[in-house]
């Protein structure tokens, strides 16, 4: 079930869930360590609020758009193991504490600004969005990674 990331009860389950993660938190698959993972998932809000990822070219963004946005942005969870765009491939180690801050920023920030901010928000990868398709991969990416490291 995919919950409202604009609602207090939602952003402050997923942070709770955040706390619960160490870095000694082991993942139940995948390649990433718990630090690279919250740097992974800082990317999603990083395209969102921060000018810091090199936009698709258009042959990628008509890919994106046409075929991997629906999947994307719909209520279906992730499975595991499935492949990612090379902006989300964190390789080289990262910094837990803060990649953790980070994350929990913007998950209060993406709350706080509310559906009506991201109604018709562009996406650097997928065109105009809703809000209910920005909840769906808010929600859809942090929950699957924080089952991926068991919280």
């Amino acid at each position: 079930m995919i919950l409202n990331v604009f609602e207090v009860n939602t952003s402050e389950n997923l942070i709770n869930r955040l706390n619960n993660l160490s870095i000694e938190s082991k993942a139940r698959w995948g390649k990433m360590n718990v630090a690279q993972m919250l740097a992974h998932c800082n990317v999603t809000y990083e395209l969102v609020y921060e000018n810091t990822h090199k936009p698709p070219n258009f042959l990628m963004k008509l890919l994106f758009k046409f075929f991997i946005k629906k999947f994307i942005v719909n209520e279906i969870p992730y499975k595991q193991n499935l492949g990612t765009a090379p902006a989300f491939i964190i390789t080289n180690e990262r910094d837990f504490i803060r990649e953790k801050a980070r994350l929990k920023d913007f998950i209060k920030q993406t709350q706080q600004l509310g559906a009506s901010y991201f109604e018709g928000k562009e996406s650097i990868s997928f065109g105009k969005l809703t809000a209910n398709e920005w909840n769906n991969m808010f929600y859809k990416h942090l929950d699957h990674h924080f089952k991926q490291f068991e919280v």
